[in-house]
């Protein structure tokens, strides 16, 4: 099997021997330390997760034209953003689909026969926080028999340690080095303020936060225990309740518990799409606020969590969950600390940041209710 990938890359190799002739090479170092040299900038990539679309958005103003082959994810489980982009890059609908949003699903010999000059691979389809070495794994194996440039990035795994090498490991790759290190600048300078702002708060004292992850899209209640969001939490001030007791990424809490725990904050999350929109947070692209804060009382009601000193007292809120998995966690975080410690972030605006962002870098900005308060 690996001697027929090894011919289909030897083929491809050569086809674009001329093309490639004169070319400067291009070494970049990935999210996982790795070394990967390309012979020019790709111009043809393979995204294994598509709903990371928006994230080479960020550092390439026309990221469809260098996109070989996807993932089916993006435009079903984000089809509001998806149905932006088609409308402003028609050439979306045509791109080939190699898989779906699992790394079983994906195919390495339709990726292949796609002749692409870069795969981009997420640390979770890697095997990366599995305790396995990602160039052990026979994807890395199948695409390095054929001859194809493979880097990882990572915002899931370890978003706040990985971001910022993600960001300029895509940006060498595909030539976009000035505008990957812009975005880099906006990012690490809105991280700093805000850990600078909360530099003196004691672990001790931070509030209890709980974070309802697919409000309404399940049963009562999904919950963030370790890794991405409790990182998230913790970053912004506060103590995420799912932490104390689910030790896996996410899992459920029940209302006794969550109402022993007195929660200081609630943030609902959702995407607004998806098979379980009609019962799940109205929140992202093309909902108003008015749409978003009814369905979060909907959700509120309907688990019976009206009680919660946080709903109470008023400091309930809905954000978009695709902040997750994404360089925009900046965006989450920043609200998050304005709902933990109003007091300290009175002046900090998570909808500013994202205004700029959109103004600055996404040529299809996002439009729409991203983040929502229960009451005005």
């Amino acid at each position: 099997m690996l001697l027929k990938f090894a011919r289909i890359g030897a083929f491809f190799l050569l086809s674009l021997g001329c093309a490639m002739a004169g070319a400067q090479a291009v070494t970049v170092t990935d999210a996982m330390g790795r070394s990967v040299t390309l012979k020019a900038p790709a111009k043809r990539i393979i995204l294994t997760q598509a709903r990371h679309l928006p994230v080479l958005a960020l550092v390439h103003p026309d990221p469809v034209s260098i996109l070989a082959g996807w993932s089916d994810e993006f435009r079903t489980s984000f089809s509001n953003e998806y149905q932006n982009y088609l409308k402003r890059f028609p050439d979306i609908a045509n791109i080939p689909i190699v898989g779906r949003h699992t790394a079983d699903s994906f195919s390495v010999e339709q990726a292949l026969a796609l002749q692409p000059d870069l795969i981009v691979l997420t640390a979770s389809f890697a095997g990366v926080g599995k305790g396995q070495n990602p160039d052990d794994s026979l994807m890395m194996k199948q695409f390095a028999a054929a001859g194809i440039p493979v880097i990882i990035i990572d915002f899931f795994v370890q978003p706040l340690k990985n971001t910022v090498p993600s960001l300029r490991a895509l940006g060498a790759a595909i030539g976009q080095e000035e505008r990957a290190a812009a975005f880099i600048e906006l990012y690490e300078s809105h991280m700093a303020a805000v850990a600078k702002r909360l530099a003196d708060v004691p672990d001790g004292s931070k509030p209890p936060v709980f974070i309802h992850a697919h409000a309404g899209s399940t049963d009562c209640c999904n919950s963030p225990g370790t890794g991405t969001f409790n990182d998230m939490v913790t970053y912004a001030g506060g103590h995420n309740i799912g932490s104390d007791v689910l030790k896996t990424v996410t899992g459920r809490l029940n209302f006794e518990y969550i109402n022993s725990r007195n929660p200081a904050v609630y943030v609902a999350t959702g995407t607004g799409a998806g098979k379980r929109a009609s019962t799940g947070l109205a929140i992202g692209t093309g909902v108003t606020a008015d749409e978003a804060r009814a369905s979060l009382l909907r959700i509120i009601d309907g688990n019976r969590l009206g009680a919660l000193p946080a709903i109470r007292n008023g400091n309930a809120h809905g954000i978009w969950h695709a902040f997750n998995d994404s360089p925009l966690h900046v965006i989450f975080i920043e609200a998050l600390a304005r709902w933990i410690h109003p007091e300290r972030f009175a002046d900090i605006s998570a909808e500013d940041t994202l205004a700029e962002i959109n103004r600055r870098f996404l040529t299809v900005p996002l439009q729409g209710t991203y983040m929502v308060d229960l009451k005005n």
